[in-house]
């Protein structure tokens, strides 16, 4: 678990890098509406609970900003037997003064007062200038004569694109029990199931690991349904002779991963999807390994675009020079997307990839990143041989930068064509 020290030397650097005279404010997530009076499950904002690792909603966090040092003022909802009745007890301004290291805390009732009181003499406001919350209008109102605003939210993601070792114990937690559900997905015989009862076995790791949730919407997707990149129906059933896509991960203590293995239903691989498979597999391996500090993610993308199409001209899927094909991104119809993104507390961590001036960030020790090439072959093209039609792979894993090169989180989940057979090799 993350020390309340932690995040208070999080609230500590983003103060530095707000101006002098300035107020700076970030809200908790607010409730969304399922259908009428139900509601979807609480999340916290990522941002809020990066500096607070507070749960909690109708929380606010403010930094007071003056020359010479820096203030922090916790808002939280106060205590209500009534309210707390029908919606789960709540920790209060009484021990939330005990848990956080903040200059002050107050109950969200007070929060105007406060701020108005707050803003005497600033000429600066940071907050979340995208927010369409009522909270968000209602200090930019307040502060409608200020001649400085700025999106602190910036700030914040810049900050989340290292992790510290703390966060990167909780990733691993995560990784572990996906690796559980996957394991989990290969050993069970699949045959004559559908895609969510797939899914359901392996959101049931989640939960009986202790995971928060899925961090993102499980894809099940078989056969040419892998071939939609987001495929989220899961409503088909797994037939003989094909492959499954499962791109699933969990989210345990707000930290994400993301896998993505693609499997045969009856336990073993044809031998185009074998080879199709294969390509996938060695681009992955050999992009891995090229990861170390001050590599760039656009190299990668390129060396996975080289191998990938250069298969695909072997395997007769494409024709003609590599070179010419990828400058022509004929290779895109078969692989269309990025090689990977950020992970961390969202699955998609929204760091920057590019900094103020517009370069691209090369790669740091700490930083968090998915490798997920892929090949998708519809099964209504007919310019692709026809024993590649209608298969869809995609192979993910976890990656953690090290100082002289990397670590793969999820190598530990069986990918080689062998161990996946092998596990299923029970009930084959």
């Amino acid at each position: 678990m993350i020390q309340e020290s932690e995040y208070k030397k999080r609230r500590d650097t983003l103060g530095k890098k707000l101006s002098n005279n300035s107020i700076g404010v970030i809200f908790s997530a607010e409730y969304t509406t399922r259908s009428h009076d139900t509601q979807h499950p609480y999340r916290q904002n990522s941002n809020f609970y990066y500096l607070t690792g507070f749960k909690e909603d109708n929380a606010a966090l403010v930094f007071i900003k003056k020359k010479k040092s820096v203030k922090t003022a916790l808002f939280v909802q106060k205590k209500d037997e009534l309210l707390e009745l029908w919606t789960g007890e709540r920790l209060g301004k009484k021990e939330a003064k005990k848990r956080f290291l903040v200059d002050m805390v107050y109950v969200n009732d007070d929060f105007k007062k406060r701020f108005k009181e707050f803003i005497k003499d600033k000429n600066s406001l940071y907050c979340d200038l995208n927010s369409k919350s009522g909270d968000v209008k209602k200090i930019l109102k307040l502060t409608k004569n200020f001649e400085i605003k700025e999106d602190i939210i910036k700030l914040i993601r810049k900050m989340r694109l290292i992790k510290s070792l703390s966060e990167i114990e909780l990733i691993k937690e995560s990784v572990a029990i996906t690796a559980k559900a996957h394991e989990r997905a290969m050993k069970l015989d699949k045959r004559g199931k559908y895609e969510y009862e797939l899914q359901a076995e392996i959101e049931h790791e989640f939960k009986k690991s202790a995971a928060y949730s899925d961090a993102y919407t499980s894809i099940v997707a078989c056969g040419n349904s892998a071939n939609t990149l987001h495929y989220i129906k899961n409503d088909q059933p797994l037939n003989d002779g094909e492959l499954v896509l499962i791109d699933a991960g969990c989210e345990h203590n707000y930290y994400a991963s993301d896998i993505t293995r693609t499997i045969p239903i009856d336990g073993k691989f044809s031998q185009p999807q074998k080879e199709l498979y294969n390509l996938v597999l060695e681009t992955q391996l050999a992009v891995i390994d090229m990861i170390k500090p001050g590599v760039m993610r656009t190299h990668l993308q390129e060396a996975a675009e080289e191998m990938l199409t250069k298969g695909m001209i072997a395997l007769g899927i494409l024709k003609g020079d590599y070179k010419r094909l990828i400058k022509e991104k004929k290779h895109k119809k078969y692989y269309p997307h990025g090689i990977g993104h950020w992970m961390g507390i969202d699955v998609h961590d929204p760091a920057p990839y590019r900094d103020a001036k517009n370069r691209e960030i090369p790669l740091k020790e700490g930083m968090v990143l998915t490798i997920e090439p892929g090949l998708y072959i519809d099964k209504n093209d007919k310019t692709v041989p026809k024993k590649y039609r209608g298969i869809g792979i995609r192979i993910e894993d976890d990656i953690l930068v090290t100082r002289e090169g990397c670590e793969n989180l999820s190598s530990h989940i069986v990918k080689k064509v062998q161990e996946i057979e092998a596990l299923a090799n029970f009930y084959s």
